[in-house]
């Protein structure tokens, strides 16, 4: 059980979460059910007050919740409730520093992205529907696994932003960088049958090459919905997003290729860095094809 001086404050600190911050009940549980466990576990550490609180017993917390099995996300997720009461109890003078800042979690796995490979793209793409959204849906789908966008940059197209002649299309990126980029026949296919029908949905003013049926710019979550929904009736198993499109983009020109700087270029990456995560899915495919077939990498059969 917890020392009652330490759970006093933190009751007070609440007490400020709901008057003063105005937080929502679910946050407040939240930052209540992180502090009071580690008070527990400072209690356990000889801590009495919050005002001996140093950086060693932090240190000590977080050794501890990583030696219990906790994620770096959650330990992660603790800290930062702790170091935002160590402000306040600063702010009350119960601390003269903070020493939670001088503590980080363990560091996290970069989760590789997902991506569909060339067969579930080409199931989740047979749409032969005479609907005109279903058409534009597959022009949005096929025009972003063509060119590699991302979701935002497809929103914002306008009509002049696709080049049919040069088989181009005019994006603008992160931190307003325009790039241009190639578009692919099926892409291009499908923009032309949109376009045929397009102005039965679009109002008389409106630029944007996308629209939704409410004739105006479609929003992203409108995207993303008709997207999973899309993934749902074409019957595949993983979740369809339009990151995923832009994942499964980005690996297989990087298997096909092996040309990192051209698909950091066709991404619009400022940093190389950010690009080499799609070359851990490469690995990842190589190792499985070489555990696979490599005589001294097979198992011994039972």
């Amino acid at each position: 059980m917890a020392n009652s001086q330490l759970l006093t404050a933190i009751s007070a600190f609440l007490d400020y979460l709901r008057i003063e911050r105005q937080l929502s009940p679910h946050t407040r549980d939240g930052y209540g059910r992180h502090l009071q466990g580690m008070a527990e576990q400072l209690s356990e550490l000889q801590l009495t007050c919050w005002s001996s609180l140093t950086l060693p017993h932090v240190r000590g917390l977080a050794t501890r919740m990583h030696k219990s099995g906790l994620s770096p996300r959650s330990i992660a997720t603790k800290l930062s409730a702790l170091r935002s009461f160590c402000d306040w109890l600063i702010v009350q003078g119960q601390l003269s520093a903070n020493p939670a800042r001088g503590v980080s979690a363990p560091k996290q796995g970069r989760p590789l992205p997902k991506n569909l490979d060339v067969d579930e793209l080409h199931q989740l793409l047979a749409i032969d529907e005479s609907d005109p959204l279903a058409i534009r849906d597959r022009a949005m789908m096929e025009l972003m696994y063509s060119s590699g966008l991302r979701l935002a940059e497809l929103v914002s197209l306008d009509l002049g932003d696709i080049q049919f002649t040069e088989r181009q299309v005019r994006v603008l990126g992160k931190g307003s960088k325009e790039r241009v980029l190639p578009v692919g026949r099926m892409a291009l296919d499908w923009l032309t049958k949109w376009l045929a029908v397009r102005d039965s949905v679009a109002g008389a003013e409106t630029q944007a090459l996308f629209v939704s049926q409410r004739q105006r710019r479609i929003s992203h979550r409108s995207v993303q919905l008709r997207m999973a929904q899309w993934g749902n009736k074409q019957a595949l198993a993983s979740h369809i997003n339009p990151h995923k499109l832009r994942h499964s983009f980005a690996t297989h020109m990087l298997e096909s290729s092996g040309d990192l700087r051209a698909v950091q270029e066709l991404l619009g990456h400022a940093d190389l860095a950010t690009t080499q995560i799609y070359t851990h899915l490469d690995f990842q495919h190589l190792a499985n094809a070489y555990d696979q077939a490599h005589p001294r990498a097979k198992r011994e059969k039972k």
